[in-house]
């Protein structure tokens, strides 16, 4: 039998291995049996042991365990086994019936052949119970396998059948056969069983296995169904079709959504990032080798190292946050990279493919090729563009889910670094920047990882080109080269200085976003003094810088465009220009026109991709640096404060030295507070009382000495930090509700008649920064978080000053006192009034940054030192209490000698005899108690009394109070399409003209390139070319004018759009400011700042940046498309019958995926504000959050908000890919169609159909990007609609009216003010607040405004500046209806010292005066009569001196002084004095006091009391009650009457 056969492998099989007659030159192709016993079974298996690398890498990383056995299992464990069983036997067999005394020899074939097949299937068997033991439902290698098993077994199929075909024919010739056929019967017999079992198998792989028992992460109802998908859903994204069936039927909302993978979440992310941080920080340390752990996640928390370091280590560099995200992430990484390394390998068989075909079309007129090599030609195409789908897939989901987990990684690390900034680090960025780094660097990564690959894929498509183009052109394409090489620089200069303006555009939106932030943080105070114009100017001063910025970049950008669109066109004209004339023998055909265009068409989009990726790389750049300098920005140091319990006093310093980063601020500070103690801080305005508590706390950098404190802390800050929860949350403050505990901090902080008044008791919901809390609210609040954390140490830094006198004694006394709930612990009461300091335990005296004396207040007393001056210095004032001094004068006189004291104790009894207090009311009754303040738009009169005791009761409100409660609205998502007016309105913003512009030049631009196609193909198919240079040459010519022609074209298109889409993000930007600066308080109240700080930054950010890329890229796109169709219906007309179907499925799938994806985008960025404000509200309350030492329970909730981010945007991510899956086929079928029917459609014209073949390549990829931009541009568009949306929203009254001119220049001359049956309400469907006010001041007369809490004295004035709207009667001025003037007529020409001092950063003189219309005297005389002149001389730059955010530079008194300053500046005939002097120290108040009483004589003065020399001087006092009048006279004549309520009032408090 065994003939001499030549090859190796024909050695193997005893038979021919391969036989191209009768494969490839044949009508009826076949294989030979050796080659399909061995190559089409040996390649499987070799793929699966190549692969086999992934299944244990997935054993390994499963988080779950335990799969039950269930039918799909056990299945599997059969069929394998049948199949085990097959290959043992054919080994058997073989050996039994061949070689030996048969005849039949024994090949190598017969026993290797099973072997092989053996190992594999027992491999595969092996993996199946691991792979349940391990929890991994679905194996890819192992479908892959089987498939490509089953696939190459079918050529077999049909061999064999002929064979047995063949041996019954010669059976059934009845003539006595010698030869044996029994053991290829069998072999027919066992290749069928195993081909049937090989397709039992692909089946049961199809499918996915069961829930594994055991799960790391409890799975719930609401699971991703990916988890348990099986491979063939998971490649083509089937899983997701429920999703995107439910977002077309109805909008989706966040209850649809599926749970997180628990591999992305930031539990599994976190640990791994910041262990690998902690490496990288330790390198960073030269001479540490302290081996540390690696990052524990105990209980949830994860430990950072910080890069700053002790004072000791000598630092390399900076600790980079680069090393660390490619260790934690490079594996996904790189099995991405290995994906995109196989699809740009077949992207390149395309052409090749291509070139077959065209030949295939030449061939026709010739000498025609079987039809079925056309037909395989073309399904080989179709085959490699499918694969390239499918792994394209993959790989962008991979790189996406790379991206989320940076993002996460970073956020978090930033988050957790912002919890241990220290305060020289606090100050170099504001809030804003912070949270910046959060909202645009950490998500530029996101953006990035996609593209990132293309670093090296890029050089490699770009590299293969041009290998398989110098095959079809030689030398020539060179010159291409040389073409491509030159624009690289060019494009190099152009990126350069593209980013420098980009720097300087996100410098200057830094800042529009930080003034911004402070604008619409103090923005009633700007509408009282009117002026917004000033500051609506500043902003658009730095938008317009924006603008200039934004317009360099547009044509910078422009030119890049052009170069980049002319460079495929530059580069085929110069190749082929130098190939036809080098040589008169080049002549260009059909084929290698072609082929090289659809390579040029290759070489096109890494060309494109690397500037744009060079530009990502370059803002990347910037935010790591950005995201690094802050990660290694110095940190509070964890060990300056010791806690050391051998010590013998809970708190103390020893000699300590503090500085906040620049001078020393404490010196030689020696304090100690032994248990249980009660110590008080005293001393003037900037002493540095609340320095010594923050030294306590470790926030300050300490220089000497030793701070120690044993125990649990608490703290109380001088500013309140409140969060946006309900009442309750900020007093549990995150311990267990305890309702006996709970009420009694309630009642003893005086809070239970604040929290009755709110709409939903303690359940009320609290605005950003406690905007709907009076500030003697928000101090008691911190008051009771305090309390109710039952600490050990209590740090209370001046909780009294924000709420009246007997408030305050009740605090005091129930509270803070020896008799109070805090008695037992130690604490530190920083205090301005004298009052409490005899029931201290000590007193430290501060002065200038020192102690200067220190003692029991007796001690003090006797010491005559600065005590006694602080003492006389509060009686001067005379505002104390009759009782309290009685007090301190018994306390002074048991000390003994000290007359001048008494004296001017007695002095001061006189006093307090005739005076008497607003609100004196006694404690207990329930209407007192609750500071006034913006609160009133809350205050709902119901009184629920003891609803506190009763449960039941309770369970009833709750509902109630919950719905009542809510004062935030819910951010609206909007649902359903985004409205085409939406477009309009851009459109228009773009302006008519600009848009048109843009369209036409498009056209003309895909004209001239369809133009310069065609005439290539005429140029291609012309014979007479080669003989004439003549024709050779008009050919080049016309062919460069068509290109010439498209150059100029899409560089003006690229330039119209741009300007255009600049114009438009002025304009919209412009209506955005000019809205919301005229909104009317009330919106500001119910709206939060970050929303509204939102659309100022992202929303336009995304208008700025972002539409004007996707607009370019949607327009150029859908006119390729056309082209496209066009071309190809041009070469093959029967086309036109496909588009029809091929479009409905391509609307189908985008009109699915748009309605499903806008609206998950949507809730993505809904859920994404959460994670910023909760941020930016760390990081104010910081400070807080340290002392009480719940930094992990806030890393927790912002974990829980990423998290909740990443809910939304996983899905997200999967749409994209569900679709580009879906369009990629629609587009992988149109290349089938255009190239199946040009091979059988008879097609002779190679050049048309080279051409309609090389278009249809790049369909695909545009379709997917058109439909992936336009819904970009839908989700994108939604900016637009916020910004359109706030720009619909209520106004409030005109600024100016035509008649205000008419006004003389001095109105109001007199200050008459006249109330006439005056009715308002804060907003619709509230009560009245005032109900019917009627009175009438003369001109010059000094009124007081009392009442108890809620009575309405806030209303008056807001009313009197028509910052809450009249729902009745009028309010005159000087005899003018102020209804009918101009507000900023109206708020300018009155003068208001409001209740909280605003400042905004900038000069102080921006801050008196930002109009900027006053002299440099006229400032330095106000900043004289209000006491600043002094500390104004000793800035260094003196008016210019730059004040911080929120003025924190100052102290609070100063902030107090400046705004007397504003008042003094304006100085009007009305002033309006809203209880300016609750948060001062009594000097400072004095000084108020003394200017108001003799710059502003001749002026009418409203005042809203809160204490008795305020009103004592005034020539009339109204008396409010539940916002109507009830007295109106001289207080002297009110007190002469003993029924007057004035009376009672003065009586409560034993004055009268």
């Amino acid at each position: 039998m065994a003939e001499d056969i030549g090859s190796p492998m024909d050695r193997f099989c005893g038979s021919t291995f391969w036989n191209a007659t009768e494969t490839w030159y044949t009508n009826n192709p076949d294989f030979t049996p050796c080659f399909e016993q061995t190559a089409l079974v040996w390649m499987p298996c070799a793929f699966y042991w190549a692969f086999v690398v992934f299944d244990f890498y997935y054993l390994k990383a499963s988080l779950d365990r335990n799969i039950p056995w269930n039918k799909l299992s056990v299945s599997k464990m059969l069929v394998n086994l049948g199949l085990l069983v097959i290959t043992a036997l054919d080994l058997i067999m073989a050996l039994v019936k061949k070689g030996g005394d048969s005849e039949l020899p024994l090949y190598d074939l017969d026993v290797w052949g099973p072997i092989i097949k053996f190992v594999t299937f027992l491999l595969i068997f092996i993996f199946i119970p691991l792979n349940r033991k391990y929890g991994v439902q679905t194996s890819g290698c192992q479908f892959i396998f089987w498939f490509l098993l089953t696939v190459l077994s079918i050529p077999r199929c049909r061999t064999e059948v002929r064979a047995a075909a063949d041996r019954s024919k010669i059976d059934d010739s009845q003539q006595p056969s010698e030869s044996d056929f029994s053991w290829e019967e069998y072999m027919y017999v066992s290749f069928f069983v195993s081909f049937t079992l090989y397709c039992c198998m692909l089946l049961l792989n199809c499918f996915a296995d069961g829930q594994p028992t055991q799960t790391k992460y409890q799975r719930g109802e609401n699971e991703i169904p990916e988890l348990s998908a099986s491979f063939l859903s998971r490649i083509t994204y089937q899983w997701f079709d429920k999703m995107a069936l439910k977002g077309y039927r109805n909008p989706l909302e966040e209850k649809h959504l599926w749970d997180l993978r628990p591999q992305d979440s930031c539990s599994e992310v976190m640990p791994i990032f910041a262990y690998h941080w902690n490496q990288n920080v330790r390198k960073n340390y030269k001479g540490r080798s302290k081996t540390e752990p690696k990052a524990q996640f105990s209980n949830g928390n994860v430990t950072f190292e910080n890069p700053h370091g002790e004072k000791t280590g000598r630092k390399k560099g900076m600790a980079s946050i680069m090393p660390p995200i490619y260790k934690s992430f490079g594996g996904v990484f790189l099995f991405g990279a290995l994906m995109k390394l196989i699809t740009d390998t077949l992207t390149f068989a395309q052409p090749q493919v291509l070139s077959l075909i065209i030949g295939f079309v030449e061939d026709q007129r010739t000498d025609p090729q079987p039809e079925w090599k056309g037909i395989l030609f073309s399904v080989t195409l179709f085959v490699l563009a499918a694969a390239q789908t499918f792994i394209l897939g993959q790989y962008f989901h991979r790189m996406f889910i790379v991206g989320l987990r940076i993002r996460t990684a970073l956020i978090n690390a930033i988050y957790r670094k912002a919890l241990r900034i220290s305060n020289a680090t606090k100050k170099e960025s504001t809030v804003g920047e912070i949270v910046n780094l959060m909202a645009v660097d950490a998500q530029r990564f996101m953006e990035l990882t996609t593209y990132l690959n293309m670093i090296w894929s890029a050089p490699l498509q770009i590299g293969l080109a041009l290998y398989f183009l110098w095959q079809q052109l030689g030398p020539s394409v060179l010159a291409g080269l040389a073409v491509m090489i030159i624009l690289i620089p060019v494009n190099g200069v152009i990126a350069s200085r593209i980013k420098t303006y980009q720097i300087r555009q996100m410098k200057y939106k830094d800042e529009r976003v930080k003034l911004m932030n402070e604008v619409l943080s103090g923005i009633k105070v700007l509408k009282l003094y009117a002026w917004e114009p000033s500051f609506e100017k500043q902003v658009l001063d730095i938008r317009d810088k924006e603008i200039a910025t934004l317009r360099s970049t547009a044509y910078l950008n422009a030119s890049t465009s052009f170069l980049w669109s002319c460079a495929p066109f530059l580069v085929s004209l110069v190749t082929f220009a130098t190939y036809v004339l080098i040589d008169e023998n080049n002549v260009l055909d059909a084929t290698k026109t072609f082929v090289s265009l659809s390579l040029f068409n290759i070489l096109r989009f890494p060309l494109t991709m690397l500037p744009m990726l060079i530009t990502n790389l370059v803002q990347t750049q910037v935010s790591v640096k950005r995201i690094n300098k802050f990660l290694n920005s110095e940190e509070l140091d964890p060990n300056s404060v010791l806690h050391d319990s051998s010590k013998p006093h809970p708190m103390s310093i020893e000699n300590g030295e503090f500085s906040w980063g620049d001078e020393i601020t404490l010196r030689n500070i020696n304090i100690e507070v032994r248990k249980s103690n009660l110590v008080a801080l005293v001393g003037t305005v900037g002493s540095g009382k609340s320095s010594v508590v923050q030294a306590f706390l470790g926030e300050m950098e300490k220089l000497a000495g030793v701070v120690n404190t044993v125990g649990k802390m608490a703290y109380v800050p001088q500013q309140a930090w409140i969060q946006n929860a309900t009442v309750r949350d900020n007093i549990l403050f995150g311990q267990q509700y305890d309702r006996k505990r709970y009420n009694k901090v309630i009642d003893a902080c005086a809070l239970r008649a604040d929290i009755d008044i709110l709409s939903a008791g303690d359940l009320t919901e609290i605005g950003e920064k406690g905007i709907n809390l009076s500030g003697g609210q928000k101090q008691r609040i911190s008051l009771a978080r305090a309390v109710y954390c039952d600490a050990d140490l209590y740090l209370l830094d001046d909780p009294l000053s924000a709420v009246d006198s007997h408030v305050g004694k009740h605090i005091f006394e129930e509270v803070i006192g020896p008799k109070g709930l805090l008695a037992r612990k130690s604490r530190i009461l920083v205090t301005h009034g004298v009052t409490f300091l005899p029931q201290v335990d000590s007193i430290y005296v501060l002065k200038m940054g020192e102690i200067s004396e220190s003692g029991t207040f007796d001690q003090l007393v006797k010491n005559k030192g600065a005590f006694a001056d602080f003492i006389i210095q509060h009686l001067q004032d005379g505002n104390a209490e009759e009782e309290e001094l009685n007090q301190i004068k018994r306390q002074i006189s048991s000390t003994g000698d000290v007359p001048e004291l008494l004296g001017s104790v007695e002095k001061a009894i006189k006093l307090a005899r005739t005076e008497s207090l607003s609100d004196s009311i006694s404690v207990t009754s329930a209407d007192s108690l609750m500071g006034t303040g913006s609160g009133g738009s809350l205050r709902r009169r119901t009184r629920r009394q003891n609803s506190h005791d009763s449960v039941a009761s309770a369970a009833s409100l709750k509902k109630k109070q919950e719905v009542e409660g809510k004062l935030i609205e819910t951010e609206k998502s909007q649902t359903g399409g985004v409205d085409f007016a939406v477009y309009k309105h851009y459109i228009k913003s773009v302006g008519i003209f600009l848009s048109v512009a843009t369209l036409v030049l498009n056209f003309v631009f895909q004209a001239f390139q369809i133009g310069s196609n065609l005439w290539l193909t005429k140029w291609a198919n012309d014979e007479n070319v080669g003989n004439d240079t003549g024709l050779r040459d008009m050919y080049l010519g016309v062919y460069g004018a068509f290109g010439f022609g498209q150059v100029i074209t899409y560089f003006f298109c690229s330039l119209t759009l741009a300007l255009g889409c600049i114009f438009c993000s002025k304009e919209l930007h412009e209506r955005l400011l000019h809205f919301v600066f005229r909104w009317p308080m009330e919106l500001f109240d119910t709206t939060p700042l970050g929303r509204i700080v939102n659309r100022f930054s992202k929303d336009v950010d995304t208008v700025d940046n972002a539409l004007p890329m996707l607009w370019r890229m949607v327009i150029s796109q859908a006119f390729a498309v056309l082209a496209t169709i066009v071309v190809i219906s041009m070469s093959t007309p029967i086309f036109l019958a496909v588009i029809v179907p091929i479009a409905l499925l391509y609307y189908f799938a985008q009109r699915f995926y748009v309605a499903t994806s806008r609206q998950l985008m949507r809730l993505e960025s809904v859920s994404r504000s959460p994670i910023y404000s909760h941020f930016g509200e760390t990081v104010t309350g910081a400070p807080t959050i340290r002392a009480y030492n719940v930094g992990d329970r806030f890393i927790e909730e912002s974990d829980a908000k990423v998290d909740k981010n990443q809910v939304c945007k996983y899905p997200s991510v999967i749409a994209n890919r569900w679709l580009a899956i879906r369009l990629e086929m629609v587009g992988n079928l149109i290349i089938l169609f255009a190239s199946l029917f040009a091979v059988l459609g008879g097609q002779t014209d190679p050049g048309l159909v080279g051409l309609s073949v090389s278009y249809a390549l790049q369909v695909t990829q545009t379709l997917n990007w058109l439909v992936r931009m336009s819904s970009d541009i839908e989700t994108n568009i939604v900016s637009v609609e916020r910004i359109k949306e706030y720009g619909e929203t209520k106004q409030e009254a005109a600024w100016e009216l035509e008649q205000d001119k008419d006004k003389p220049k001095h109105w109001p001359e007199e200050g008459r003010v006249e109330f006439q049956n005056f009715q308002v309400r804060y907003r619709e469907g509230l009560d009245l607040v005032l109900r019917g006010v009627s009175f009438n001041i003369t001109g010059g007369e000094k009124v007081g405004i009392v009442g108890r809490t809620g009575a309405g004295k806030s209303s008056l004035t807001l009313a009197l500046f028509r910052i809450i709207e009249s729902a009745g009667g009028r309010i005159m001025i000087d005899g003018v209806d102020i209804a009918g003037m101009g507000l900023h007529m109206l708020r300018s020409r009155l003068t208001i010292i409001p209740q909280d001092p605003v400042l905004f950063s900038g000069s102080l003189r921006i801050n008196l005066d930002p109009f900027e219309i006053k002299t440099d005297d006229e400032i330095w005389k106000a900043l004289e009569l209000s006491h600043l002149k002094s500390f104004v001389k000793s800035l260094t730059a003196g008016l210019n001196h730059e004040i911080a955010e929120g003025g924190e530079n100052l102290s609070v008194g100063q902030r107090q002084l400046v705004c007397l300053a504003r008042a003094l500046l304006r100085k009007t005939k009305l002033l309006v004095l809203d209880e300016a002097t609750a948060a001062v120290d009594l000097e400072t108040d004095d000084l108020i006091q003394k200017t108001i009483r003799t710059e502003f004589k001749e002026c009418t003065v409203l005042t809203i009391a809160h204490r008795l020399n305020t009103i004592l001087d005034s020539d009339k006092v109204i008396v409010l009650d539940k916002g109507q009048i009830t007295e109106f006279a001289s207080p002297t004549e009110l007190l002469d009457n003993p029924k007057s309520a004035f009376y009672s009032m003065a009586k409560d408090a034993n004055l009268v």
